[in-house]
């Protein structure tokens, strides 16, 4: 929008009217600048598609993931920067066998991964991992309570 021919030729609303300029030129650009990564897309489609379920019971934190089809050795745990556990592996497509095709095919293949922020009293040294019947379960242990400081005397002199 022209604003002289509306009749309105001051310096500020030209300067205002260039600014608008400038902002919709940026946004046309920078939109492929700010465009998320192929690699992150990957990441958040791989976190989005792995439920899980988390218990806490007085001694430890427990995390169930379902994992149907998968071999211990596809599936990762680890543990990050202390206090981010992060459970993440592959689903491999089946080899087709020759003569057959597939009509539909709608369990997830590829990587997937989920990631949880330990709480503080999680003891990241006791992390034990079972899959069973397709079912992962991380055990985290927490650690003991801090026993409470007893009161310390101090004796005081006579000056």
């Amino acid at each position: 929008m022209d604003l002289r021919i509306m009749g309105l030729e001051s310096p500020l609303l030209s300067t205002l009217q260039h600014m608008m300029e400038l902002s919709e030129d940026s946004d046309k650009s920078s939109s492929s600048i700010n465009a998320p990564t192929r690699t992150y897309v990957r990441d958040t489609k791989a976190m989005a598609s792995t439920p899980a379920d988390v218990k806490e019971y007085p001694n430890s934190y427990v995390f169930v993931v379902d994992m149907p089809g998968l071999k211990s050795g596809d599936i990762k745990v680890q543990v990050e920067d202390d206090n981010v556990l992060l459970i993440s592996g592959e689903r491999k497509r089946e080899e087709e066998k020759e003569g057959a095709k597939y009509l539909r095919m709608e369990r997830r293949v590829g990587k997937f991964m989920r990631k949880f922020v330990l709480p503080e009293n999680t003891n990241t040294d006791a992390i034990s991992a079972v899959c069973q019947d397709g079912v992962l379960t991380v055990t985290v242990n927490k650690l003991p309570p801090p026993e409470p400081k007893k009161p310390r005397t101090i004796q005081v002199s006579i000056a």
